[in-house]
This record gives structure tokens, sequence and C-alpha cells, in this order.
């Protein structure tokens, strides 16, 4: 098997363990090609914004790996590969900042052509969630929209479970590698998910589900969507964190009223409550699909900033300054557990915030507001 073009770098380097969407963007400003990066010396790769401790990580790892041969391990599994500057890759996920660089999945893309909305919410629904979800999916599905979201537990897996029920498309988006369905009990889903559309990640297969790579993969769920509709979301709902992606990317955000005696709903009414659209028939969304179009992405304004991040990414942002700061520091100063500061750190860097200057070091890159 030949593999063409500059693929299998962009593969080879998406399995090196800190190396993703950001640090990629370093390496193409540096060199006219990821083939060219892969060849590069420790101190080019430096040049390029790459830590001493990940040029060496890189070094090593080039070592013992042939980029065409991961490449053809993984297309030999049936597992397919588009990488951001191929034309099948979702062209609105193209656009966001700092897209995946690279995709596998199973099943097929969607026609670029196809209109996508998202539809996410909470693990632990109700039944009039459920009920919403499933009409909401089967409505899609009729209309010829596809569905992305994230196959979890409660809603996602309510409307995508309608979605393929009803013969229509959808799109999975993990947060591990395709190969390696979570939650496990979905996997007949996948299964069915993939005769008319996907199972996507940006995560290398073997790689297992991490409790940080979910809110990344959530950029992914409105990235590739018109717009995202919340069903049902508490106040730590991860769905909100797909509608603070949605909002940066200038994508639609319709959220559908819930009980306010209901936990479940705490977090889609504070959503209406500071903006975002609250939905109230179907008609809705294809009339909304009839005249969007895609919005450049833009710095949000200061309500909407305050109104989609976390009381954790609002401390941390206080302490991260133009000064670099360790993680130990952070940590210390602001009183949060180290998992919560380093999901948060992830977040920001995705958002173009903060940036890692050394091993567990960051610095603020520019101002919010």
């Amino acid at each position: 098997m030949t593999i063409d073009s500059d693929k299998p770098y962009w593969v080879a380097f998406n399995h090196i363990n800190g190396i993703g969407a950001v640090r990629t963007g370093q390496l193409l400003k540096r060199f006219e090609t990821l083939r060219e990066a892969w060849k590069a010396s420790k101190t080019d790769l430096q040049f390029a914004g790459i830590t001493e401790n990940l040029a060496e990580q890189i070094i090593y790892f080039r070592s013992k790996t042939n980029p065409q041969e991961l490449t053809e391990s993984i297309l030999a599994r049936n597992i397919k590969i588009s990488i951001r500057t191929e034309d099948d890759y979702p062209h609105l996920l193209k656009e966001i900042d700092n897209p995946p660089t690279v995709l596998y999945y199973v099943g097929k893309l969607p026609e670029q052509s196809m209109k996508l909305m998202a539809i996410v919410g909470t693990r632990k629904m109700t039944s009039y969630g459920q009920n919403v979800a499933e009409e909401l999916g089967r409505f899609l599905s009729d209309n010829g929209i596809g569905v992305v979201s994230g196959l979890a537990r409660g809603i996602d897996g309510a409307a995508q479970g309608a979605v393929v029920n009803n013969g229509g498309y959808t799109y999975a988006i993990l947060g591990c590698g395709v190969d390696h369905i979570y939650p496990p009990e979905h996997r007949n889903l996948a299964r069915m998910i993939v005769r008319n559309g996907a199972v996507i990640s940006e995560y290398a297969p073997g790689t297992h589900p991490d409790r940080t790579n979910f809110p990344q993969r959530n950029r992914i769920i409105s990235g590739m969507s018109s717009g995202v509709i919340i069903v049902e979301a508490g106040e730590k709902s991860g769905s909100l964190i797909t509608a603070r992606f949605a909002a940066e990317q200038g994508r639609e955000v319709f959220v559908v009223p819930g009980n306010v005696t209901a936990i479940q709903s705490r977090g889609a009414n504070r959503l209406i409550r500071d903006g975002a659209r609250p939905f109230y028939e179907k008609r809705e969304i294809l009339e909304f699909l009839e005249t969007w179009q895609a919005q450049e992405p833009q710095k949000m304004n200061k309500p909407l900033q305050q109104a989609f991040s976390t009381p954790e990414e609002k401390i941390i942002l206080t302490l991260i300054t133009d000064e670099p700061l360790h993680i130990d520091e952070i940590v210390r100063k602001s009183g949060l557990p180290l998992s919560k500061v380093s999901s948060s750190i992830v977040l920001l860097e995705l958002k173009g915030l903060v940036l890692e200057t050394a091993p567990q070091t960051y610095q603020k890159t520019h101002e919010l507001f």
C-alpha cells in the first residue's frame, strides 16, 4: 500500500503525547511541511516553539517509528484517516481555532453539502429530556439533517439512537480512540451509526477514555455543526462546555427550556438567562438553517465570556500572566485540585489564551477582553 502526500507525518506527530492542534500549528509556522518538521534537529524544533522536553520526546519517538508503516497499520484495521488539509475534512470544522490536525473514523464523513446540528445534554436525563431528544433526532433525520453528538449516556445516546432507528445520518465524536467505544454499552449503537454516518476521534487508535479528553472533543461537536441544541444540562454538565465552544465559534446555541425545579435543567435554563436562544418549535431549526452562514470565529464580548467561562478558568486566568508560572504554583495559589487545574488549562490552551513555555509552565498569550 502506497500513501502519497504528507499524511503519514501528520499521523506520526499525532501519536506523540503533547503534540496537538496548537503545537502542530507552531511546527507549520516554522517548517513548510510536517515531513520537514519530522526530520528537524532538536534546536530547530525549539526554535519552532517546542519545549526542550517535548523536542526530546519527538526525537525519541521518531527513532523507533516509521510514519508510513504506522499509517498503513491503522488503515489495515479499516480505520480511515482525514488530515486537516484534505478535501473530505469537514469544512466547518476546518474554520475553527485550532481544529484537530487528524481525524480517525469508522464509517463515512458527512458530505460537505450536508447540514449538521449537534444535540447534547446531560447523562442523567429525565423522561421529558429523553422524549425531546428522540423527537428532535427523528425530526432532523426526516429533513435530511445530520446529527452530531458524543455517544454519551443520556441525551446524546437517546438522540443518536433515534436517528439511526429512523435511517438517518449521525456522527459520534469520541474522547478516546475509535477502537475503544465509550461507554461500552453503546457499542451496538456505534455499529448502527457507521452504516450511514461515522464514529470519529482526533485521538489516535489505542487511546483509552480519559476525562481530560472529553472537554476537548466537545469543540469538535460544535465545530462540525451549524448550531447546538442543549436538551437538558445540570450546573456542571459537559454540554455547557459544548455550548461555550459553540458561542466562541460563531455557532447558534439553542436551549430547550426545562423544569425550573429539576437539577437536570439548571444549567440549561441558566444559558437562556445568559442570552442563548430558547427552543420552542422544531420548525425554528429549519428556518435557522435556511439562512445560516458560518461566521468568522470572534473573541466573545465580556458578558458572553463571563457567562460561558467556568469559575475555575476565571481563577486560573487571574493567576497566569505574561510571566511563566509552573502548574504547581497555580495549584498552590488557586487552592484548586491538580486535576481541575490541568483540565482547565487544556481548554485555555485550545482557546489560545495560555501557552506552555516549558514543561507544565504557562503564560498568558493575550488579554481576554
